[in-house]
């Protein structure tokens, strides 16, 4: 079932969401990212009818579904708290929807083992939530959302909650429920690793309102803007002034740094490189890469598996991510001299 969101607004005392527009295709896992505070679970329960908008329309499968009250909307809705009644058991949890359909006892169990079966469940059937882990609790939640055979699933940062470990295994549990059951999607999150590994499509929110929509690629490498951009993990963001062009290749004054870069625009801009794009040399890099900056490390952060580098070029500071066997290869450290490369087509002018 397709999704669409036409200029819907409402206002609460302390925040409003405003002239939100928003389309999801039949079957897609759509992300809405966003910092907290952006109103992105306010969206969702309005979605799913828990609130009615100011002004605005909510259709689904191009049915005007505006007024109607949740039940009659087809949708399941996983909070992120999991509301899970402590006096029931898993079972009894995963049941209750089907009790509130006033599905036959019968046909209620069967449904009910068929769907603690497709979630790896039957065995804790009989516990309850209490004693339950949080990868648990998410799939007994997800469980008592997908027995009603809902049309779209409305999952609210399902995953903030859980461990590092655990984050990872509901991952995959989301994309395997995703794949096998094409049950038509939105997922609400502040992660981007998340939005990076589940979303078909997502769209970037903010103070209420849609800032971009559109492909991994489009958010992730061509932001909208320098919201966008910093959000996404554009760490290096600077302001430049364009000196020249040729052909489709601009040279950019940074600060007096000059920085190449493919863009149509003129004048004054703002470029961004993503941190994950520099490679770091000892030793010029030879490649083609139109971008060669020598530099100084001042500051490093240990990340486990990756290091993060601050790099002084001539008074302006760069974050480079390398690995950390790079790191101790080269045998970096304070005050070490490198060079940072990236390619002009991963500066992104905007």
């Amino acid at each position: 079932m397709s999704i669409r969101v036409e200029s819907l607004s409402r206002k609460w005392e302390n925040f409003s969401i405003h002239d939100v527009n928003l389309g999801v295709a039949e079957g897609e896992y759509f992300i809405v990212l966003g910092p907290t505070g952006a109103g992105k679970t306010l969206l969702l329960e309005l979605i799913a009818g828990f609130h009615k908008p100011d002004s605005g329309k909510i259709w689904i499968n191009n049915v005007n579904v505006t007024s109607l009250p949740p039940e009659k909307r087809g949708i399941g809705f996983v909070p992120q708290e999991y509301m899970l009644f402590p006096h029931m058991t898993v079972a009894e949890n995963v049941e209750f929807g089907l009790k509130m359909h006033n599905v036959p006892h019968a046909e209620r169990q069967k449904m009910v083992k068929e769907i603690l079966e497709f979630m790896g469940l039957s065995h804790i059937r009989d516990r309850r939530p209490m004693t339950l882990s949080g990868g648990e609790q998410q799939k007994t939640s997800l469980a008592r959302a997908l027995i009603i055979k809902p049309r779209i699933l409305l999952l609210d940062e399902p995953l903030s909650a859980l461990d590092i470990s655990t984050q990872k295994k509901m991952r995959n549990e989301l994309k395997r429920i995703h794949e096998e059951l094409k049950i038509t999607t939105v997922h609400v999150t502040h992660n981007q690793v998340e939005a990076f590994i589940l979303a078909d499509r997502l769209a970037i929110m903010k103070d209420g309102t849609i800032i971009q929509t559109g492909s991994l690629e489009q958010i992730f490498h061509k932001p909208k803007d320098n919201f966008v951009a910093r959000f996404v993990g554009f760490e290096n963001l600077f302001e430049g002034k364009i000196l020249e062009t040729q052909g489709s290749v601009a040279k950019i004054d940074v600060g007096g740094v000059m920085i190449e870069a493919v863009t149509e625009k003129v004048g004054g801009c703002t470029i961004g490189v993503r941190p994950d794009d520099i490679i770091v040399s000892k030793q010029p890099f030879k490649s083609s890469m139109r971008n060669t900056l020598k530099g100084e490390i001042m500051n490093f952060m240990d990340m486990g598996s990756l290091v993060n580098l601050i790099v002084d070029v001539n008074g302006v500071s760069f974050v480079a991510l390398i690995t950390k066997r790079s790191f101790l290869e080269m045998k970096l450290k304070k005050g070490s001299k490198v060079y940072l490369s990236f390619k002009a087509s991963a500066v992104h002018v905007i």
